[in-house]
């Protein structure tokens, strides 16, 4: 068994909990994974071959957290294999969680990363489609819902042979507004919805506006993100709640935050999304 811990890494201090799994008492990588890191001592299990975390998953749970820093219980949606709820949990280290996913192999990464990383007594992974009304119970609510939906109806781009990735990118499980009209119905009062969706082309950003509206909800506040510097805003973080929750001024349009970009002309890291990195444990 290990005895001690690696804290530095290139200069920087990993902050937060030591987990099991980094004391030598959690899962083993199998042939096919790699096990990388995410937050802090956190870790995350992938498919080599597979779907694998991306920058819309970090910035879906930094901003979800950003948004309701109290949040006791959160929901993750369509939470493939974990990267969304496990910083989330890092992030919120009372909350509990409950995760909804489709796919055996993603549940299977899972709950691995969650063994790994000590979370099991307060993260319930559940199989299943969010859209099925039996996989929540009508009275589960939650002060925080989670969600990095897929962008693209099927045959609109070039499709993954790879079962994992093609439903990471495409929607063959519902859409964005699937994801809200779900969070619509399990919000707790005056709970937040967070999710990433893309604003360019211009119909991809009213897709989310319309899913919003016509669930009840009313999105509070928009970031878009910038991915290289001199380009223009891809995708945008949006926060939401019902309708019904907020003052009336505040449900015509949302506050749009000035832009966050994540890397300047150079290619190197922005120093703002360098800070936004340590702010969920991510090396900078």
């Amino acid at each position: 068994m290990a005895t001690s811990v690696e804290v530095q890494f290139k200069g920087w201090t990993k902050p937060g909990p030591i987990p099991p799994g980094a004391l030598g008492n959690g899962p083993v990588v199998e042939p096919g994974e790699s096990l990388d890191a995410i937050s802090g001592h956190y870790r995350i299990f992938q498919a080599i071959d597979g779907h694998r975390f991306s920058s819309d998953d970090v910035l879906t749970a930094w901003y979800g957290t950003q948004g309701c820093p109290s949040a006791g219980t959160v929901l993750d949606l369509g939470s493939g294999i974990g990267t969304v709820g496990m910083i989330a949990a890092w992030r919120l280290p009372h909350a509990r969680f409950v995760t909804v996913e489709a796919q055996p192999q993603s549940v299977r990464l899972a709950r691995k990363s969650a063994a790994w990383n000590g979370l099991t007594g307060r993260y319930e992974l559940r199989q299943g489609d969010l859209r099925d009304p039996s996989i929540l119970r009508p009275d589960e609510l939650f002060d925080l819902i989670l969600g990095s939906p897929p962008y693209f109806p099927l045959g609109s781009g070039v499709e993954s042979e790879h079962p994992q990735k093609l439903a990471c990118r495409f929607e063959l499980r519902g859409t964005v507004a699937d994801y809200a009209a779900t969070a619509a119905r399990h919000l707790a009062p005056g709970g937040v919805f967070a999710c990433v969706f893309p604003i360019r082309p211009a119909d991809q950003h009213e897709r989310v506006r319309m899913a919003a509206r016509s669930a009840g909800l009313a999105i509070q506040r928009m970031r878009p993100v910038i991915l290289r510097e001199g380009d223009d805003p891809l995708l945008g973080l949006f926060l939401m709640n019902r309708a019904v929750d907020l003052p009336e001024r505040l449900r015509e349009g949302p506050w749009i935050e000035p832009p966050l970009v994540i890397r300047r002309a150079d290619g190197s890291i922005h120093p703002e999304y360098s800070v936004v990195k340590l702010s969920f444990g991510f090396p900078p």
